[in-house]
């Protein structure tokens, strides 16, 4: 039982407690009465807020479509008007650039097109849009002659700036290719840089906008004519500086004549003036005149040692002094050689320059055509001057100057070097004109070979007459012209023996091997001096004395054999003739027995079988002693008259008149001395000095003088 106290205590806590809940209790009423109030004014507040913002967008929506009509309105107004202002610009053209139009484009090329091109948007536009405006013609006329002072501006350009390449220029560009690897290289400014931009901005625009190709026309022609002018002006400049001392050439110039390769390969002129032309020269003059001024009387003054240069340089002299200076016909053409060489790489050089200049002006499509007319004028004047150059040389022929194929050799070789660089120039060119160089060549080919046949022929067919024999039995006109002949073919050996081969196969040689033309070569020469040995041996029978015929002939083969062994000749030979030397030296020894044979007339009286027998101290007889008288009286007369009949024989080679000297001085004195000792002291004669005239040592004189005509 809990005590009274403590349970009244705890009521009073318990309703304390109560109390205080309801207190809370209706604090929580009162709270949420007052929430539940305002949320109702905020839903109310937004209620109106929503209203009003349905009230605003129902009020904006209309004004913006409005605004956004209004906007659109306003850009189509502004287009509109761009577009009036663009079409009624089309009518203003003709206005703004008459006057520039008809002042040409002169000095303001640039300002110029600018023009032509609006000029061309205001034609495009009328003829889309209004073609039957008068303001089409208009402008159309103003494009035209537009057109028209764009095509008179590039002709004048080209034509005021195209000038001929002076002549040493283009001797110094020649040159260029075997300068050393450290030189610049020479080139060529066809245009100055201001005038090669205009013109490649005209010749764009003429092919772009004026659809017209005549100003390619125009270019060809004015390039052709300056390219003619160029090589023209290097033919006179040839002309003018060529003199009896040659050509004057640029100093970079530096000519080689020699088939054989280099390391660097030439492509330079391979022809020295005046090489030819000395040869050339004394093969027509021996032909034509005598050394001495008679038709065929050859009258050699004997050279020690037969060196062929000496003896070259010596007949040059001679001629000069009896006929005086080289000037003429033969000058004439070798300068004419010269140039003709010199042009063809010229042609060469400036076409290539022509065609870098012609990739830069004339569109691609179009530049192979333009090119191969722009070269036409030059080439077919290189061609026309190369066949003449070959007709003068049939000419020649036909008349027996077997000289004039020597002005072929360096052409044609020259011709054969360049024609790959021809080739590479004339690329993409119309086949007629590729075909001009091979023609030419081959043309040269055939006479050149033609030449050598009937060169050998004459040399075998030369006609024996005595009026043409020298008289002191020197080496004939005939074995100097087939020496002087065959040098010069050295120079020449892979055109000479390409010659050869062309008429051997009927085809071109430059698929046969050198070894092959080498063989065909010494074939040639060997056949050159085989016939040049008969037809010496038939003209050594025209001297009544068999031993002057055989002193003609030892000089002959002596001046052949020298001639070889101081040139490739002696190689050549042996090709196809082993040990020339030997058989020549054989040639040589006969015919000095024989002329030794001659002597038998002097030392056969005096030999030891003819002598008279008799005892010594005894008294001779009569008989006997007209033996000795006759003996010596036919030693001494023999003796006489051959020192005076072969003083004036020539044996122009030292080592060769020294020889027949000793050997004579050997075989007259050795029997002479055995004679005189035997007989000088017998009394055969009261007149001692009649029969014993000459001592041993005056014999030796006497033979020491042969073959001199001073003594």
């Amino acid at each position: 039982m809990i005590p009274t106290e403590d349970a009244s205590a705890r009521k009073r806590d318990i309703e304390e407690k109560l109390r205080q809940e309801q207190e809370t209790l209706l604090f929580i009423r009162e709270s949420l009465e007052k929430s539940d109030q305002l949320t109702k004014n905020m839903v109310s507040i937004l209620s109106s807020f929503e209203s009003r913002l349905m009230q605003l967008e129902n009020s904006i929506i209309p004004v913006h479509k409005q605004t956004e009509n209004l906007q659109r309105l306003q850009d189509n107004v502004d287009k509109t008007l761009s577009c009036l202002d663009h079409v009624i610009s089309y009518y203003h053209v003709a206005k703004d650039t008459e006057k520039i139009i008809k002042e040409g484009p002169a000095g303001r090329l640039e300002e110029y097109l600018s023009c032509m091109a609006r000029i061309q948007k205001a034609v495009e536009y009328f003829q889309d849009n209004n073609p039957d405006s008068p303001e089409l013609n208009r402008v159309k006329f103003l494009f035209e002659k537009g057109k028209e002072s764009l095509e008179s501006e590039f002709r004048n350009l080209l034509t005021r700036n195209s000038k001929a390449v002076p002549s040493v220029v283009i001797l110094d560009l020649v040159a260029g290719d075997d300068e050393i690897e450290t030189a610049d290289e020479v080139t060529l400014e066809h245009l100055p840089e201001n005038i090669l931009q205009d013109l490649i901005c005209i010749s764009m625009w003429l092919v772009e906008y004026g659809r017209n190709l005549d100003f390619m026309n125009v270019y060809y022609q004015i390039r052709s004519n300056q390219l003619d002018r160029s090589i023209k002006g290097l033919k006179e400049h040839f002309r003018k500086n060529s003199s009896s001392s040659g050509v004057l050439y640029s100093p970079a110039i530096q000519n080689k004549r020699k088939d054989t390769p280099s390391k660097k390969a030439i492509k330079r002129p391979v022809y020295i003036p005046g090489t030819i032309r000395k040869a050339q020269k004394l093969l027509k003059q021996y032909s034509q005149h005598g050394l001495d001024g008679k038709k065929g009387v050859s009258n050699l003054t004997p050279i020690e040692g037969h060196d062929h240069e000496l003896r070259v340089k010596h007949l040059s002299d001679t001629l000069t002094e009896k006929h005086g200076p080289a000037v003429g016909k033969e000058d004439m053409l070798d300068s004419e050689i010269d140039s003709y060489i010199h042009c063809i790489s010229a042609f060469v050089k400036l076409a290539q320059s022509e065609y870098q200049l012609l990739t830069e002006i004339i569109p691609e499509h179009h530049q192979k055509r333009t090119f191969d007319s722009l070269i036409q004028e030059a080439l077919d004047g290189l061609m026309v001057e190369g066949e003449s150059i070959v007709s003068t040389a049939r000419r020649a022929i036909m008349r027996h100057d077997y000289s004039a194929v020597l002005t072929i050799f360096p052409i044609l070789k020259h011709l054969k070097q360049m024609k790959q660089e021809f080739d590479q120039v004339l690329q993409g060119t119309a086949a007629g004109t590729k075909n001009k160089l091979p023609v030419l060549i081959t043309s040269m080919e055939t006479t050149g070979a033609k030449a050598l046949e009937e060169f050998a022929d004459s040399i075998k067919n030369d006609p024996d007459k005595e009026y043409n024999m020298p008289k002191d039995g020197t080496v004939h006109e005939l074995t100097s012209n087939a020496i002087l002949f065959l040098q010069q073919l050295l120079d020449f050996q892979e055109t000479a023996s390409a010659m050869l081969a062309s008429q051997e196969t009927g085809s071109s040689t430059s698929t046969y091997n050198s070894e092959f033309s080498r063989r065909l070569l010494s074939n040639y020469i060997c056949k050159i001096l085989g016939n040049l040995q008969l037809n010496l041996h038939s003209k050594a029978k025209v001297y009544e004395d068999t031993a002057l015929g055989a002193v003609f002939l030892l000089n002959n083969f002596n001046y052949i054999l020298k001639s070889l062994e101081k040139s490739e000749l002696i190689q050549l030979v042996a090709v196809t003739q082993k040990y020339p030397d030997k058989t020549y030296k054989g040639h040589i020894e006969e015919q000095l027995q024989t002329y030794q044979r001659s002597w038998l007339k002097v030392t056969t009286p005096i030999t030891e079988s003819n002598m008279p027998t008799f005892q010594p101290g005894t008294k001779l007889k009569d008989k006997e002693r007209q033996a000795i008288k006759d003996r010596f009286k036919a030693f001494n007369d023999g003796l006489e008259e051959l020192c005076k009949i072969q003083k004036s024989w020539a044996i122009p080679d030292k080592e060769q008149r020294d020889k027949i000297r000793r050997a004579q001085k050997e075989n007259v004195t050795g029997a002479y001395r055995v004679f005189w000792q035997r007989y000088s002291n017998v009394p055969f004669t009261k007149n001692t000095e009649k029969y014993i005239k000459y001592r041993v040592e005056q014999v030796e004189e006497m033979i020491e003088r042969l073959f001199d005509t001073s003594a």
